[in-house]
């Protein structure tokens, strides 16, 4: 959205892509005498330093508290009043700092922000809102969503003002004559199934490899599999129907498929197999939801297939967001179906291999060298996916109470030269709004007390890096420190 606001305005930018803090910090240093404060004209500032804007100030933030809220208060405005700011407060000051909040004992990271929709709401403000932009912003809260990183209430508000944009672009553009255009942009607001990728790949695979389905059946035992063939049978599909490409079957059937699985479902218990999200059509022939792009992006951001620098996946990731590059889009879709596949596996075979273990004040599961498809999981997107349908899974065959409220700690081989395994937290699986992740200040205490070797660099900071020798003293401190 950033970009396209350049473009509008012929602002020469040069795009460096960071992965991590060093990253930026790297990045900083080497083109400080590039970098240009976004700011009005009559305005004189100079370019703070690296320190004055990356900074850890735990004195500022109850000053800062008071202005937290502002942005996510909009969607309680009335949507026919366009809200009224100054001109001043949007222009983009880079000097202000960046504050990382933390709580007095752990640090609790809760992604409310949602950069893209900020961005496309200065766009709007300014006149300069597109469509294209407007999909970006979407494609962005629903990453947010996917990757567990916003609770549902929030996501559910966030696509409420989404809705509301959408609208009006759609009622601003009814008249255009490029409305009916072979390359026209379209964006519907729909309640679809939480069935992954099924339009770009068979609806039986697609049953097979989402969570949501996956979990509520337990296909990874043989009970599950038999449901799995009963609900197929009651929703009358023909198997050979189910099992070829989605824009294979017959028209009869897919005319009324949405309802048809909602019914079934529901006499399933899967009573949530619908949600809010977006489409888009490009022309006649292209339809995407947004999580369609999401775990395309993903997987060619994190695409393991090819020995390419971050860089390069960067730059394909972000030229599949763009509607002039579908077929980028449809190899990102294609990498995402093998993603998903070896996360169903890993955790079938998880879950059956008991592999999961209970640490007292957490779940503790470590994918050993040589489990297939571990390369996949030294990336924190597919091993937050794989560490998500897991929890959820576990939670579902489990008879231990005590064990469905806690927090899952998952380790990877991340470079088995160097020896060292990627880190990763996330909180119990709960049907509540409020998910907090304790495990970024957690983890910091507990490489401090016991001097192991780890490195803080992502900027999710319940993702860590850790030496394997120092894994054993590592755990036994966070037992301690959680219990």
């Amino acid at each position: 959205v950033l970009q396209a606001l350049f473009h509008c305005d012929q602002v020469q930018y040069t795009l460096v892509p960071v992965a991590g803090w060093q990253d930026l910090g790297t990045a900083f240093m080497e083109h400080k005498e590039q970098i240009k404060l976004l700011i009005k004209q009559d305005d004189d500032l100079g370019v703070p330093s690296y320190d004055d804007i990356f900074r850890d100030d735990e004195e500022d933030e109850e000053g800062d508290g008071d202005d937290s809220g502002n942005e996510s208060d909009g969607s309680a405005e009335p949507s026919g009043k366009r809200r009224r700011y100054d001109e001043a407060r949007f222009h983009i000051h880079i000097q202000s700092r960046i504050y990382i909040k933390k709580i007095d004992k752990f640090a609790v990271y809760l992604f409310y922000f949602q950069a893209a929709l900020v961005m496309f709401e200065l766009a709007w403000v300014m006149s300069k809102d597109t469509k294209d932009m407007l999909w970006w912003s979407v494609i962005g809260v629903t990453d947010q969503w996917v990757h567990d990183k916003i609770p549902h209430m929030k996501y559910v508000t966030d696509i409420a003002t989404l809705q509301r944009h959408v609208s009006r672009h759609n009622h601003r553009n009814e008249d255009e004559e490029n409305s009916l255009s072979i390359d026209c942009m379209r964006i519907t607001f729909e309640y679809d199934l939480r069935l992954v990728l099924y339009q770009h790949w068979s609806l039986y695979e697609s049953i097979c490899n989402s969570c949501y389905t996956s979990c509520s059946f337990k296909l990874w035992s043989i009970n599950g599999q038999k449901k799995l063939q009963e609900f197929l049978a009651d929703m009358g599909l023909p198997l050979k129907q189910v099992r070829q490409k989605f824009n294979s079957m017959d028209m009869t059937i897919k005319e009324n498929l949405r309802e048809v699985i909602e019914e079934s479902a529901n006499k399933f218990s899967m009573k949530d197999i619908r949600v809010q999200t977006f489409a888009v059509h490009f022309g006649f022939k292209n339809r995407f939801l947004a999580s369609d792009v999401v775990h395309a992006a993903a997987a060619l951001l994190e695409n393991v297939e090819k020995d390419e620098t971050p860089t390069d996946n960067f730059i394909k990731a972000l030229d599949c967001l763009s509607r002039s590059n579908l077929e980028r889009l449809h190899l990102g879709i294609d990498l995402a179906k093998k993603k998903l596949k070896a996360i169903q596996q890993t955790v079938a075979s998880c879950i059956c291999t008991n592999l999961i273990l209970s640490q007292g004040p957490f779940l503790y599961c470590h994918l050993l060298e040589g489990t297939p498809d571990v390369k996949l999981f030294s990336k924190p997107l597919a091993l937050t996916l794989l560490c998500k349908y897991l929890l959820k899974a576990f939670v579902c065959s489990t008879r231990n109470k005590r064990c469905k409220i806690l927090p899952l700690i998952m380790a990877a081989p991340l470079d088995v030269e160097k020896g060292t395994v990627i880190v990763l937290g996330i909180p119990p699986e709960s049907e509540t709004s409020d998910k907090k992740n304790f495990f970024g200040r957690a983890f910091e205490k507990a490489a401090e007390s016991t001097s192991s070797r780890t490195l803080h660099d992502h900027f999710d900071t319940s993702v860590i890096e850790l030496k394997m020798e120092d894994r054993g003293k590592f755990l036994d401190a966070l037992i301690t420190l959680l219990s």
